[in-house]
C-alpha cells in the first residue's frame, strides 16, 4: 500500500496549490468520540430496560442527532422522545469529553499546519454546540473560522447542506475546497455539496467513489501533503487510496 508521503514525492514535487479552505468533520476526524457515544447508548439502555448492539451502535456513525434519537427509540425500544434521548446522550459524552478530549493521531498537527500556511478551516459536525464547546476550548481560538453544528442546519449529512454553510460563511466555492471525513454519511454530505473529501476510514468503511480521497491516517500529513494529494486525484491518478 502507497503511502501519502511516497506519492507526495511522486507527484508533487514542485510546488501545490493548497486548497482554498479545508472543512473537518469532527466525530471519528478530529476527535474519537465514538466510544463515548457508543458508552453512553449502553448506559442508557440498560437504565431504560432496553436492547442495544455494536452493530445498531456504528448505524449512527456521522448521522444527525434527531435522527438518531430515532433510531435508538425504535431499535432500542425505549419509552423516550428523540429529544430527550439526544439530550440524555449529549450529558454523557460532554461529561466523558470534559474528562479527556481523545484526539485522533495527526490531526491537531495538520490543523496548525495549515493555519500556519494561511488555510482557513471549518469545523463541520452533526453533534451540537454544547457538545463542541469542551473539544473547542482545547484548541487555539483561531483553530477554525467557522463552525457548523446540527442544530444550526435544517437539514443535516448526508445531505449537502452543512457543507455548503460552510464554504458560503468562508467564502469559498465548495469546488475548491477540501473536506476530511472518516464515515460514508459524511462523505456522500461533502461530495454532493462539490467537495473533494479525504477520506480517513475508523470505525466503519467508506465506499470508494467521485470525489473520495483515501488514506490510512493524518498522522504525518502537511499543507503540501494534502494539496498534492487532491492534485494527484484531480490528474486522474491510478493511486486514489494510500
Amino acid at each position: 500500500m502507497t503511502s501519502h508521503r511516497t506519492l507526495v514525492d511522486e507527484v508533487a514535487r514542485d510546488r501545490t496549490t493548497a486548497p482554498a479552505a479545508v472543512l473537518w468533520d469532527m466525530d471519528g476526524t478530529l476527535v474519537d468520540t465514538e466510544p463515548y457515544w457508543i458508552a453512553t447508548e449502553y448506559a442508557m439502555a440498560e437504565k431504560y430496560g432496553g436492547t442495544w448492539s455494536d452493530e445498531h451502535a456504528l448505524n449512527l456513525v456521522g448521522n444527525a442527532l434527531l435522527e438518531s434519537g430515532d433510531y435508538i427509540r425504535v431499535h432500542m425500544g425505549i419509552d423516550r422522545t428523540p429529544q430527550q434521548i439526544v439530550d440524555e446522550l449529549l450529558d454523557g459524552v460532554v461529561a466523558r469529553v470534559e474528562v479527556e478530549v481523545p484526539w485522533r493521531p495527526g490531526a491537531r498537527e495538520l490543523l496548525t499546519d495549515l493555519h500556519r500556511n494561511g488555510v482557513p478551516c471549518a469545523l463541520v459536525t452533526m453533534s451540537w454546540q454544547r457538545f463542541v464547546d469542551p473539544i473547542l476550548a482545547r484548541l487555539p481560538d483561531d483553530a477554525f473560522a467557522t463552525v457548523v453544528t446540527g442544530d444550526r442546519v435544517e437539514f443535516g449529512k448526508p445531505h449537502p447542506e452543512p457543507y455548503l454553510t460552510a464554504a458560503a460563511e468562508l467564502g469559498h466555492d465548495p469546488a475548491a475546497c477540501v473536506a476530511i471525513e472518516d464515515s460514508n454519511t459524511g462523505a456522500r454530505s461533502a461530495v454532493a455539496a462539490g467537495c473533494t473529501v479525504l477520506c480517513v476510514p475508523h470505525h466503519v468503511p467508506v465506499l470508494a467513489g467521485e470525489g473520495r480521497v483515501f488514506v490510512d491516517t493524518l498522522e504525518g500529513l502537511d499543507t503540501a501533503g494534502l494539496a498534492a494529494l487532491v492534485d494527484a486525484y484531480a490528474a486522474g491518478s491510478t493511486t486514489p487510496r494510500t
